[in-house]
């Protein structure tokens, strides 16, 4: 009888009981559900791929990864933390943590504990209780409490990029293994949504440091003056490459060393005019190995033995040499970021590279400029010395003499005087003009190299590095003719000390020097700064004075009534 049942209820149309039914439209509910809710996650993470994949900018392609991540595997807290070049995280995105609460742990992870695990060990890791894990050694205080975990790498082209942590499954649940497949499959393409954001920021970086290079070029060929062209080089670096310090150091003649021309930035002040050894200093081994040189932090650098400390606040550095070994080094560009900042990578700052050599050419082109603009200015000296001597100087000799030879016909005496003396002036002209035209045939190479005026312009251009600026220049009279060596000799001598006391003491924005050949030699130097102490060393000023009266001159100092100085040493010629 049992057994004639069961067969009729195992026959197909046969009624199923209640209870039986109930069971089985449950399990198709649940399967059903199941299914929508693994439809619904495929959809969710169709969206967030393309989310990721919108976005070129890198910092919201990180950004947007991480927020995708917790929304999909439906936890708390969330973060990307990016590997540098040390192999610790260079940058640390979280998600779930307010401003606050960051504010009070303090600073970010830099890679220890589990986190740490996963950078030296790229697998998916899925904890159910963090602190049970050997690597774990707790939270810093006011840190969020966090049980369960979940990581993932994320990898650019088989090197890994960085790592996902998403921890505090909602609802108190574990992660589980389609967590994982969901994260790892997000990972993957956040990883070309990475790879993308960088090519992208790589172009537009490449197109910045090209069109400072053109801009630099322009500039120079233009004929702006060689500091104005260096600070745009330097803005322009710091600009591009998110540097706090830029500094640019100049080969010292027939030394192997480089002095800081010019530094803008954090601790400016501690690099400028700084005369530091090849051997031994950071900018230095640019020029020893003749390309870009990194490092992760300049306060630690092996290399830098010699000069003072420095480096104080400053992390990352890049320098890159300006010119070649084979056509001339002209100077070192050198980057520095605040203590921890991102690194300089050497594929990133490449296009610095680049820069440096067209800033090189650019400044050559420059060079090469003003020696054709000096060779048609000395050619132009010629045509006048000739004009001068040909036609000038004839017709005034003429003149003179058809002057002297009038004044037998002249009967007044007072007339006769006065005809005699326009032909002493027209004499003492034709002298002028000839000492004139021996000035201006002088050459600045060979031995007229020695002549006043050009060592006047070498001691201003020698100023100009350690003033941070050209000071004004002005020149009258025939200095290279009517001016003895001594006095010439002690002239230089004085300017140099005059702008050297304005360049250290003054901290001037304007500096005017003059020079002037008349009955004395007068040298004038002015400028804006903070004017004579009171009470303040005055040896260099008593050494000016020295040299005036040695020669028979006078040298007076005085604060000006619009603020600064005035410098003014007088030496007679006759």
């Amino acid at each position: 009888m049992d057994s004639a049942s069961e067969a009729g209820a195992s026959q197909p149309g046969a009624p199923v009981p209640k209870l039986r039914l109930d069971e089985l439209l449950d399990e198709l509910q649940a399967r059903l559900d199941a299914a929508r809710g693994t439809r619904d996650r495929v959809h969710s993470l169709l969206e967030a791929v393309l989310a990721v994949g919108r976005d070129l900018e890198l910092t919201q392609v990180l950004q947007h990864i991480v927020e995708a991540a917790v929304t999909l595997v439906d936890a708390e807290y969330g973060a990307l933390g990016v590997i540098g070049e040390d192999q610790r995280l260079s940058q640390f995105i979280p998600v779930g943590v307010t401003d606050e609460q960051v504010a009070l742990i303090g600073a970010l992870p830099s890679g220890h504990g589990i986190l740490g695990e996963l950078i030296r060990h790229p697998e998916p890791l899925r904890l159910s209780r963090l602190s049970d894990h050997p690597a774990s050694y707790g939270f810093p205080a006011d840190h969020p409490p966090m049980r369960t975990f979940l990581g993932v790498p994320i990898r650019i082209r088989d090197k890994v990029f960085g790592n996902l942590y998403l921890t505090e499954k909602r609802g108190g649940d574990d992660f589980d293994a389609e967590d994982e497949a969901v994260l790892a499959t997000l990972a993957v393409a956040a990883g070309v949504a990475i790879d993308n954001a960088r090519l992208y920021a790589r172009a537009r970086q490449r197109q910045r440091w090209l069109e400072a290079s053109a801009e630099v070029t322009s500039s120079l060929l233009s004929g702006s003056a060689e500091q104005e062209v260096l600070d745009l080089l330097l803005a322009r670096a710091a600009e591009i490459a998110g540097a706090d310090l830029a500094v640019f150091a100049v080969p010292v003649p027939q030394a192997r060393e480089l002095e800081v021309r010019i530094a803008v930035g954090l601790r400016a002040e501690e690099h400028r005019g700084l005369v530091l050894p090849v051997e031994g200093s950071f900018v230095g081994s640019a020029v020893r190995t003749g390309g870009l040189v990194v490092s992760p932090d300049v306060r630690r650098d092996p290399r830098i033995t010699a000069g003072p400390p420095r480096w104080e606040g400053l992390g990352p550095a890049v320098a890159v040499p300006v010119g070649t070994a084979e056509r001339g080094i002209r100077g070192v560009l050198m980057l520095a970021r605040a203590a921890g900042a991102a690194l300089f990578e050497e594929g990133g700052s490449g296009p610095l590279l680049g820069f440096a050599g067209q800033a090189a050419v650019a400044m050559e082109l420059g060079e090469r400029r003003r020696d054709s603009e000096q060779v048609a200015l000395l050619r132009e000296r010629d045509r006048i010395a000739r004009d001068l001597h040909d036609l000038a100087i004839q017709r005034l000799f003429a003149t003179g003499m058809t002057l002297q030879g009038a004044t037998r016909f002249i009967d007044h005496p007072e007339a006769a005087d006065r005809v005699l003396r326009a032909i002493d002036d027209l004499d003492e002209t034709v002298r002028t003009i000839r000492a004139t035209i021996f000035g201006l045939r002088l050459r600045e190479r060979g031995p007229a190299a020695e002549g006043l005026r050009s060592r006047v312009v070498e001691v201003v251009d020698r100023a100009a590095r350690s003033l941070g600026f050209a000071p004004a220049l002005r020149m009258t009279g025939l200095l290279d003719v009517t001016v003895p060596a001594e006095v010439a000799d002690a002239a230089v001598a004085v300017l140099e000390e005059a702008l050297s006391n304005a360049a250290r003491h003054a901290k001037a924005t304007t500096v005017e020097a003059t020079i002037a050949a008349g009955p004395d030699v007068t040298v004038t130097v002015t400028d804006d700064g903070v004017g004579l102490p009171e009470g303040g060393r005055r040896s260099g000023l008593a050494n000016l004075a020295d040299r005036a009266t040695a020669l028979g001159g006078a040298f007076t100092a005085r604060a000006r009534p619009e603020g600064g100085t005035e410098l003014v040493w007088r030496v007679p010629l006759s």
